[in-house]
């Protein structure tokens, strides 16, 4: 369903073609998609749960390493390098694993001593390179 408008000024006449069958087509798509029993079908992932702990304990990490220049943007550049906030980090993830201590899981406590582990072998890495 094409629409034909023209606009008169002084001496010129103007011709718009407005070509407004695609709304008519979403509309009908939309009508058309799922059958009034049926229902949008969920997304196959599962739905995120709340945070937890290693969710909390990974981010602090990821920024620790990021503070090292270890983690690109999405362009592939890594930002500048501040050891000073990266030990900053690194010391907030061992404060909090000792004011945790016997208040975690096997599975928590390992990821603290993995993720230390990690973090301080690349800081003195970068340390010693900067």
């Amino acid at each position: 369903m094409s629409e034909e408008s023209r606009q008169e000024t002084p001496g010129i006449i103007i011709k718009k073609k407005v070509d407004e069958s695609w709304k008519n087509a979403v509309e009908k798509e939309k009508t058309t998609a799922f059958s009034p029993s049926e229902s949008p079908q969920a997304p196959k992932e599962a739905p995120p749960s709340d945070p937890g702990f290693l969710y909390f304990i990974s981010g602090l990490g990821m920024q620790a390493l990021a503070s090292m220049g270890e983690i690109p943007d999405d362009s592939g550049l890594t930002g500048p390098i501040d050891l000073d906030q990266a030990k900053q980090l690194i010391d907030v993830i061992e404060m909090l694993s000792k004011k945790t201590k016997g208040n975690l899981s096997p599975e928590e406590e390992n990821a603290f001593r993995e993720l230390l582990r990690q973090l301080r072998l690349k800081f003195v890495q970068k340390s010693r390179a900067v």
